[in-house]
């Protein structure tokens, strides 16, 4: 039976080592690298045949989330008329191990004819492509992790590593932010901590939970039955936030023996509750609920008057804890 552990300890090994030893080449191409994708003032374009095109395609979508507008181009499809999709203005970074790739070398004399300058990512210094960068970032890769030394293994993680170096590089450079960051994943979990608000989210007009001073209990409870919020804000006469009953002010009332048919809102209410307004960002809305183990927040405007309502399943389903 094929030792299938002790291979794949062989192949991470290798690989391992050969993304260490691209630390050691790092020098003025990588810094000339960075400064010509940094002021470039169209787009990065990324290219590459084969499987060098698939680490390409990852290179690409990494410095585009992170604040480097970039796309992949197929150079195949670029000698047959995809090359208009480059202009002046951009930069293109080309990937070849032995850096002599016909359908990228193809590209080259068009790229020079627009002064559009080259980044390569080979594996030889020497190579055509080499000799045609701008700025030439050397993959020396001893032995691919594939026993017959032919697959690419060891090369397309070292590239794939150089192009994460460059895009992380970049994202410093820039100050690129979490904010930053989520704008380009809106979808993501991130994203929706971030960006999302508390008026994407709340509870408003017929679904929101109110009550004015001086109704009796009773009549505060059906409000919080109907509305499922689990507590019920109690304005004044002008529309103003005066208090909030919840679940747990109910259970204190219990607790004492009122009667509820009896009793006004205004006597067992939370007097100036904590509150936030519709343009905070749905995560602090989490934090303060957190810091004051509360379950429900209500929304208010500038004149205190409440304008919304959520509580902590809401958040849930937002996706925002």
């Amino acid at each position: 039976m094929h030792d299938y552990i002790t291979s794949a300890q062989r192949t991470i090994k290798l690989e391992a080592e050969a993304v260490t030893a691209q630390a050691r080449h790092l020098d003025a191409n990588f810094t000339n690298a960075c400064e010509l994708l940094l002021t470039c003032s169209g787009r990065v374009v990324v290219t590459g045949m084969g499987k060098s095109g698939h680490i390409g395609n990852k290179i690409a979508a990494t410095l585009a989330s992170t604040g480097t507008p970039a796309f992949f181009v197929h150079p195949g499809e670029a000698s047959h008329g995809d090359l208009g999709m480059i202009t002046r203005g951009d930069v293109v970074i080309a990937l070849s191990n032995s850096g002599e790739t016909s359908e990228v070398t193809t590209l080259l004399p068009l790229l020079k004819r627009q002064a559009i300058p080259l980044i390569s990512i080979t594996g030889s210094k020497s190579s055509t492509l080499a000799k045609f960068s701008e700025a030439h970032l050397f993959i020396d890769i001893k032995q691919e992790a594939c026993p017959l030394d032919l697959a690419p293994t060891s090369s397309t993680t070292a590239a794939l590593v150089m192009g994460d170096a460059l895009a992380i590089a970049l994202l410093e450079a820039r100050g690129f932010s979490p904010e930053d960051f989520a704008f380009s994943h809106p979808g993501g979990s991130l994203g929706r901590r971030l960006l999302l608000k508390v008026a994407d989210i709340m509870h408003t007009e017929d679904r929101l939970p109110l009550v004015k001073a001086g109704t009796v209990l009773q009549t505060v409870l059906l409000e919080i039955t109907q509305k499922g919020l689990g507590m019920a804000g109690v304005v004044s006469e002008q529309g103003q936030l005066s208090g909030i009953y919840t679940d747990g002010d109910l259970r204190r009332t219990l607790d004492q023996g009122l009667d509820i048919h009896r009793v006004i809102v205004d006597d067992v209410m939370t007097a100036s509750p904590v509150t936030v307004s519709a343009e905070q960002l749905a995560a602090e809305a989490v934090e303060i609920m957190q810091q004051k183990k509360i379950n429900a927040l209500l929304v208010t405007d500038t004149e205190n008057r409440p304008v919304g309502a959520l509580n902590m399943h809401d958040l849930l389903r937002a996706g925002v804890i």
